[in-house]
């Protein structure tokens, strides 16, 4: 197992040489202008503005959070608040419902609130809880996944270790002193439904930053309003966008960040040399799926949900090469590759 402390690395530790760092958070964009306000009261101008906020996590829209992860059997590895909570339900788990709950916004890796219900689903069986424990996953969505080859591969292992799936229902309430979670069904406007937890992994409403709500850089969801092809924003030609808090329609990936810097690299080149580029984002990104302490199925694919695949075998079909390289390999070309 890997220390929490291990998924993360202070600032200062990577910061490229060369670049100044300003220790503030942006309040306000003011394209019109050329200019960005810092919470330090700091008015900075720019000639070229790449925006790459991510997105933050909403617990506070689900009532009854964040306050009820002081409670025990409720945890969320969105949040390094909350991750060791998930853990440590894992671990109490007696016997009853393990819930796992997908919410109706977008959300950044949507694989993870599957992974860890695979992974929770493996160490119930290792351990000997797994007859005791009715495994279900309430999601908003419709489907397991967006990509018909994965989807697919997935519900067969979801049929084969007996996990319930209940499909269009929400999370809107968390009465953790009861250990009971409230689900609205979206097919049903108003409806509700109350399940008891032993144990429960919240995957958090998440949505754009509340410094782009309204701002004239997003769009009226509040993205960042960027061309998904050249990531240049669609009204202010020395603005562009990347990553998790753009309207970009994929998956909101780290695989997809490391896809569009590549294009936005060649983008800004060639706008700040007087040219056009050629370069043009396909909408790659890829969701490795764990399945197992043993096993992943990477899924890669593009805007059309299409499998867009790097290996010349079946990435739909559970493989231990595949965990070993997202358990193993990945971190090191994240800190040592990609972040340069």
């Amino acid at each position: 197992a890997k220390a929490l402390h291990g998924s993360g690395r202070p600032t200062a530790g990577i910061i490229p040489r060369g670049v100044t760092w300003i220790k503030s958070s942006v309040t306000q964009f003011d394209p019109d202008n050329n200019t960005v306000h810092t919470a330090d009261g700091q008015k900075l101008t720019y000639k070229y503005l790449v925006i790459a906020l991510g997105l933050q996590l909403n617990y506070n829209q689900i009532k009854g959070l964040p306050e009820g992860f002081e409670c025990p059997g409720i945890g969320s590895n969105y949040s390094n608040k909350h991750v060791m909570k998930t853990w440590q339900a894992m671990q109490d788990f007696k016997s009853g419902n393990a819930i796992f709950t997908f919410p109706n916004t977008p959300v950044k890796c949507a694989g993870a609130p599957q992974k860890i219900m695979y992974l929770t689903d493996d160490y119930f069986r290792k351990v000997g809880k797994r007859k005791d424990a009715n495994v279900m996953l309430n999601s908003s969505l419709g489907v397991i996944f967006a990509v018909k080859k994965y989807a697919n591969a997935l519900l067969r292992i979801i049929e084969k270790r007996d996990i319930n799936l209940n499909f269009r229902h929400n999370l809107v309430e968390v009465r953790a002193d009861r250990q009971e979670a409230v689900f609205e069904k979206l097919d049903s406007p108003g409806e509700t439904v109350t399940f008891q937890y032993e144990m429960m992994h919240v995957t958090p409403p998440m949505g754009p930053p509340d410094v782009l709500l309204g701002s004239p850089v997003a769009d009226s969801a509040g993205w960042v309003d960027v061309n998904k092809y050249t990531l240049q924003h669609t009204r202010y030609p020395n603005v562009f966008g990347i990553g998790d808090c753009t309207n970009i329609p994929t998956s909101k990936t780290a695989a997809a960040v490391a896809a569009q810097s590549g294009v936005l690299d060649k983008t800004m080149t060639a706008i700040i040399h007087g040219k056009k580029s050629t370069k043009k984002y396909d909408g790659y990104t890829s969701c490795p799926l764990i399945t197992s302490y043993r096993t992943c199925i990477l899924a890669e694919f593009d805007f059309n949900a299409e499998p867009l695949e790097t290996f010349p075998i079946d990435q739909s079909k559970e493989r231990r090469t595949m965990f070993h390289m997202k358990a193993d390999l990945m971190p090191v070309l994240y800190w040592n590759f990609m972040l340069k």
